[in-house]
Formats: C-alpha cells, sequence, structure tokens
C-alpha cells in the first residue's frame, strides 16, 4: 500500500481546484475524521474534541448517517462541520462519473454540507469536473497530513509521529472515526490534542 504522509506539491498542482490546506498565520490545524458515523469511534472523538474545546470537521458516509442518525445530529450540536463522502465510500478510479455523482447525491439527501472528500482521495479530472457544474457545487477537500490510522501494517507510535512530524498552521490533518483505525485513534488523538494544545494551537473546523 502507497500513499503519502506529507501530501507533495507537485500533487497539490496536479488537483489545484482541491483544497488541500488552509492559508493561515495563526496557529490552527484541521482536524478531520472520515467515514463516521460510528456507534463507539465517534462518540470517542467528540469526548475527547470537548475537552480541549476543539472543532473539527467528520466525512461521513450516506449509509451510516442513515443507521446512526442520532451521533450524527450530535456532531452539529455539537459545533462541528460534516462533509460528504459519498453514501457507499466508493472509488472514484473505479466508478463511472454518472454514478459516482448519483452516489453523491444520495449521500447529499443525509449530510447537509457543500464539503466533499473522495474515499481514498481517489477522484477523476472527469468527476470534479462533474461535480464544479452542480447547481450547488461542492468543495472537494483533501488533506495536507495523513495519519496512517487505518493501515495495520503502521504502528501506533509512527502514527502519532506522522501527525507530530508533519502538522504545522492550517494543516488538513486526516484521521478515521472508523471500525478499523478505533485502536490507533484511541491511541493518537488524546496525545494530539495535548501535544499541540501545550505549544498554543486551536482546532477548528473547516468553513469554505
Amino acid at each position: 500500500m502507497f500513499y503519502f504522509i506529507n501530501t507533495p506539491r507537485w500533487l497539490k498542482r496536479i488537483y489545484p481546484s482541491c483544497t488541500w490546506q488552509i492559508n493561515t498565520r495563526q496557529k490552527i490545524i484541521y482536524l478531520s475524521f472520515d467515514d463516521g458515523p460510528h456507534p463507539a469511534a465517534t462518540p470517542f472523538v467528540l469526548d475527547e474534541l470537548k475537552k480541549y474545546k476543539a472543532k473539527a470537521t467528520f466525512f461521513c458516509i450516506g449509509k451510516n448517517v442513515a443507521t446512526q442518525p442520532h451521533i450524527y445530529n450530535r456532531i452539529i450540536e455539537e459545533g462541528h462541520a460534516v462533509g460528504n463522502h459519498t453514501f457507499d465510500h466508493l472509488n472514484g478510479w473505479k466508478t463511472n462519473r454518472d454514478l459516482y455523482s448519483e452516489n453523491i447525491s444520495s449521500a447529499q439527501k443525509l449530510i447537509n454540507s457543500n464539503l466533499f472528500r473522495p474515499p481514498y482521495g481517489k477522484i477523476t479530472f472527469s468527476q470534479l469536473r462533474c461535480l464544479s457544474r452542480r447547481p450547488n457545487p461542492v468543495k472537494v477537500i483533501m488533506w495536507s497530513v495523513l495519519s496512517a490510522d487505518f493501515d495495520r501494517a503502521v504502528s501506533h507510535k509512527n502514527c502519532l509521529n506522522n501527525v507530530l512530524n508533519n502538522t504545522g498552521k492550517g494543516s488538513i490533518v486526516v484521521l478515521h472515526d472508523s471500525e478499523k483505525a478505533f485502536d490507533k485513534l484511541q491511541f493518537v488523538l488524546p496525545k494530539i490534542l495535548i501535544h499541540f494544545t501545550d505549544i498554543g494551537y486551536q482546532f477548528s473546523k473547516i468553513t469554505l
């Protein structure tokens, strides 16, 4: 499995219409969580964020919102942002444009947001153009730092270091409130919040 922990500049240039980080001189970090809501992982995340008055952005899968609406509502009630992550966690590189767009629309019926993150970060230029031409265009949010909490080959400590060593002002960091990542998430999230709070950072949600 190959992926970049710190997104390189050349990749950002290939997809300039996507948001990879937030330009700011302030000490602000944008934590984001993919694949929820999950019945255990998402409440854990919300509880940890509340301890530090931290805000985050949750990119939700439509079918999970359908089965966990109370957790989805809690995310919003506690002041966090939500985003669309398709209805079925589709891989854009393996899905034709029209089906991909329809799947996003299905999720949009449950997820009230103009933010969208493609699962796996995989989306074609044709799909991007299609999304930009919608009556209500979505903002495609990628990331600058990948924790790799989804990768079973990555240790808890290395997952934490991926974030601590690569995150700075305006970074969009990806974590996962999912079954597969929950064990690592319980280890890394409290330490991320403590570390960056201690050196003067705040955690904000994405609003574009």
